[in-house]
């Protein structure tokens, strides 16, 4: 009899460790759905996320010419790197998002004046276009000043430079 008791509580037990194992499974299976799920709503990158290409560059390139990548963003100032670091393979890669950039910047200074002979609605879109034009210069320079190479948002695949 001693022999019976211990069968049925060994089957108890047994049948108590199956169900608790199904429910964590089914718990983690859920788990991983819902996970999945935010993954696909979340967007994936985004327009700040460009490609870094700062392992191409040396170290000594990249701390040597931190200021002239800084001053190709700056205007015209994109003339100094331009000429004065032609073998820096650093400061020609901001140097050429430098002239991208003084090259959109002044289209969408156009496009700013064009529209800002219409009252108002030239005003909102002038203001947008030199936020928009103000926020990469910033991404530029914070980049070049912390020796990273990476592209303008949006513009940055343009190659004008060799």
């Amino acid at each position: 009899m001693a022999d019976f008791n211990e069968n049925e509580q060994q089957n108890a037990q047994a049948q108590e460790n199956a169900q608790e194992q199904a429910q964590n499974q089914q718990n983690t299976q859920g788990q991983q759905q819902s996970q999945g799920q935010q993954n696909q709503s979340a967007p994936k990158g985004g327009i700040l996320d460009t490609p870094d290409y700062t392992a191409q560059f040396t170290k000594e390139d990249v701390e040597s010419n931190k200021v002239m990548a800084i001053l190709a963003y700056i205007g015209i100032l994109v003339l100094v790197p331009i000429f004065a670091a032609k073998e820096s393979k650093f400061a020609r890669f901001h140097a050429n998002q430098g002239l991208v950039f003084l090259i959109v910047a002044v289209i969408a200074g156009a496009v700013s004046g064009i529209f800002g002979l219409i009252p108002y609605v030239g005003w909102i879109v002038g203001s947008a276009i030199g936020v928009c034009t103000l926020l990469l210069m910033i991404f530029g320079i914070v980049n070049a000043a912390q020796g990273r190479a990476k592209e303008l948002p949006i513009i940055g695949k343009f190659r004008i430079l060799k």
